[in-house]
């Protein structure tokens, strides 16, 4: 049996299916960095601020009555380290509060002020009009199709779907 790595033929055979799922995964991130450096960069100069910044508040838009540290690293699949230290500095700028939770004396709750809820609508206007350029490529029924099958691999994956077997070595 050959271990030798697939390798595309001169002929009109299709991939493997193997094959086809790399190459949609690479393509995949590539987007997925290019977007991103994108909006950091327009996140920078337009409101001189950062990504994690602008998701930390977005989350935080979500829920108005607040959330827990640790709900909000959550939500935001960071570490509560990170966390801190971007919490910290919207409460100096007063962006957000960070109050005691009343439910336990250890935790605390942090939502956004009157003037963070105000910043980031700003921003989440923008953004919106970002996505919609960075996309603008591809038509309303392309856009439609690559999110339905987006949400159709996102389903797979969060029910477990793919999980290689484990090794038996």
């Amino acid at each position: 049996m050959s271990t030798a790595p697939f390798q595309p033929s001169d002929s009109n055979e299709p991939a493997p299916p193997a094959h086809e799922a790399l190459r949609a995964w690479l393509k995949l991130l590539a987007c997925h960095n290019l977007v991103e450096a994108q909006l950091r960069t327009v996140l920078r100069l337009q409101f001189d601020t950062t990504l994690p910044r602008f998701d930390l508040m977005a989350q935080l838009q979500r829920y108005p009555h607040g959330l827990r540290m640790r709900e909000l690293s959550e939500h935001m699949m960071v570490t509560g380290g990170n966390v801190t230290g971007l919490v910290d500095r919207l409460v100096d700028e007063g962006l957000i509060d960070r109050l005691d939770d009343p439910d336990d004396r250890r935790a605390y709750v942090v939502s956004l002020t009157a003037r963070g809820r105000q910043e980031f609508a700003a921003m989440a206007v923008e953004h919106e009009r970002w996505i919609g350029s960075l996309f603008g490529g591809l038509q309303g029924e392309e856009l439609a199709q690559l999110s339905g099958l987006l949400g159709k691999l996102k389903n797979y994956l969060a029910q477990g779907g793919g999980v290689p077997p484990a090794d038996p070595k």
